[in-house]
């Protein structure tokens, strides 16, 4: 038997409700801000939460460093990986890694610098 359940994955960042509205763009579902804006959740769609924190010594993950931790990173499933890359750069994603198009995969960064990959489901 499980000791707890998952409830919500919090991300540090420079500017809350701007990783916020990437995501919500990526994710779709709805943006909630905490009055002093240092605390925002994204409620995507099938009840995952998101939650974005005010960090402001915050230093962005090395990604691929050999000496340094990525620190963990989102697989986000999509159906063409063409058009999803197109609106993730849109959105303000930078390419970390998208070179080899035969892989199911491709490495992004998000506008604060955290890793995420694009799957073909």
């Amino acid at each position: 038997m499980a000791l707890a359940e998952l409830g919500v994955v919090v991300l540090d960042c420079p500017d809350p409700r701007r990783l916020a509205d990437f995501y919500a763009g990526v994710l779709g579902g709805t943006v909630k801000a905490e009055e002093d804006g240092s605390w925002v959740t994204l409620q995507v769609p099938g009840g995952q939460h998101l939650a974005f924190q005010a960090a402001p010594g915050f230093v962005p993950p090395k990604w691929p460093s050999p000496d340094a931790s990525q620190q963990f990173h989102l697989d986000l499933n999509v159906r063409d990986l063409d058009a999803a890359e197109q609106s993730v750069l849109a959105l303000g994603a930078t390419v970390l890694d998208a070179e080899d198009r035969s892989r199911p995969w491709r490495v992004y960064a998000d506008p604060a610098g955290h890793p995420f990959c694009l799957c073909a489901c």
